[in-house]
């Protein structure tokens, strides 16, 4: 009987545990959590976004990281499969905007638990609190592990599934990382990923807390447009977070690490420049002897009205009727291209994923094995891929998953059917 291990409880690690389990093979999962699934059941706000039911186009152009690498494993395990595999471990899900994929109940706890339920069924070893130190390498091959407590296991597979370096206090402290290269592969560098942005301008902390719906953000290099997406942000004590930004910053990590960006927010972006003249006007008419203080508490919340002013260059006291055409349009500018110059990315520690990890060139694609190491594999988030939000992640984290465990369990079943 084949022994397969598998480093790292969490969705990667689970799902293939679940693909391999009962199949005749002796599945081992260290976690070096005192339970698994921890990372897992932070995500999507505690609720889980399982996956995205969307059309294939749609998940690869999702994918920021080397989509083309996936084909073979998505394809293999598409989302259809993954909430069908859901629903047969008893979750009911439903799909909300955006096809987002949720349990019914919007408890990631369902999730986990489902998984380590069919774990048991299928005689999967769990072992927690076991950290691995290393992967036993002999001739080319994997051939077990070292735990940190000095325990030899030897085994035929070695599967790592350690995540990446966000929320470091789940357990994603890299491990993965080292493993890989101790094998003799290349690791790209590593950026915190879907996370929020620092921003310079002291105007920001001002604002912290308010919410900006319907909004257009836009982030440029120069005359370079590198994100332009409408929807929602936060203003924060450092700069600015919310589902924008968090998409921007997948978009714009390796390029911010090298320079800041210019940051643009189009306050009012459901209407164009010459509609928002004409509304001025006519708020500017209905009001001639009042300040200007005093008349643009319609256009903007209270935490921005400040700011606001301070940014269009009029007077606070100055009278609507004495605003000049060119001071308008100034101030219609701001409105439309409000200015951020972005600095970096906040820490892993605020990041959802790892963008970079072990370079995809060096696996095989439809079996997730190493090119340089036989009998060993890398799944999930340890991988150079990653994509925004919307369960495009997790989809990742399975569909590699289950590639793997497809790919050991027609080898184990050939070398079985050929005597080996």
């Amino acid at each position: 009987m084949a022994k397969i291990m598998i480093i790292g409880g969490g969705a990667a690690g689970m799902y293939a545990s679940v693909c391999l389990g009962g199949q005749g093979s002796e599945v081992h999962v260290f976690e070096k959590n005192e339970k698994l699934g921890k990372k897992l059941f932070i995500t999507g706000k505690g609720r889980c976004n399982v996956t995205n039911q969307c059309d294939d186009e749609t998940f690869f152009s999702s994918v920021i990281s080397n989509p083309k690498f996936l084909y073979s494993a998505y394809y293999g395990c598409t989302s259809t499969d993954v909430m069908e595999q859901f629903a047969s471990m008893g979750v009911k899900l439903k799909t909300e905007r955006g096809n987002r994929v949720f349990p019914v109940s919007d408890h990631s706890s369902d999730i986990i638990r489902a998984l380590e339920r069919r774990m048991k069924e299928l005689g999967v070893k769990i072992h927690l609190k076991s950290s691995v130190k290393d992967i036993l390498l002999e001739e080319g091959k994997a051939t077990g592990v070292l735990l940190e407590n000095g325990t030899v296991i030897k085994g035929d597979k070695v599967i790592v599934a350690t995540g990446g370096c966000s929320y470091p206090a789940t357990g994603s402290t890299g491990d993965g990382y080292r493993f890989a290269e101790e094998a003799g592969h290349t690791v790209t560098e590593r950026y915190p990923a879907l996370v929020p942005l620092e921003v310079k301008e002291e105007y920001v902390s001002r604002m912290q807390g308010l919410s900006l719906k319907n909004v257009r953000f836009t982030v440029k290099d120069g005359k370079k447009v590198l994100y332009d997406e409408f929807g929602e942000l936060l203003f924060t004590h450092f700069g600015i977070s919310g589902p924008l930004v968090l998409t921007a910053s997948s978009r714009i990590g390796k390029r911010l690490a090298k320079k800041e960006l210019q940051g643009l927010i189009d306050l009012k972006a459901a209407v164009s420049e010459e509609q928002l003249d004409a509304r001025l006007l006519r708020e500017f008419e209905g009001a001639k002897n009042k300040q200007f203080k005093n008349v643009i508490g319609g256009f903007f919340p209270s935490k921005m009205e400040s700011v606001m002013m301070e940014l269009s260059g009029i007077q606070p006291d100055k009278k609507v009727n004495e605003i000049t055409r060119e001071e308008r349009r100034h101030f219609i500018s701001v409105m439309k291209a409000f200015p951020l110059t972005i600095t970096g990315l906040r820490s892993f520690q605020e990041a959802i994923i790892t963008q970079g990890g072990v370079k995809t060139g060096e696996i095989n694609p439809a079996s997730m094995e190493s090119k340089k190491i036989r009998n060993l594999y890398f799944i999930g988030e340890v991988l150079d891929l990653d994509a925004v939000t919307g369960g495009f992640n997790l989809q990742i984290a399975w569909c590699t998953a289950h590639g793997a465990a497809m790919s050991i369990y027609h080898e184990l079943q050939g070398e079985e059917e050929n005597g080996i």
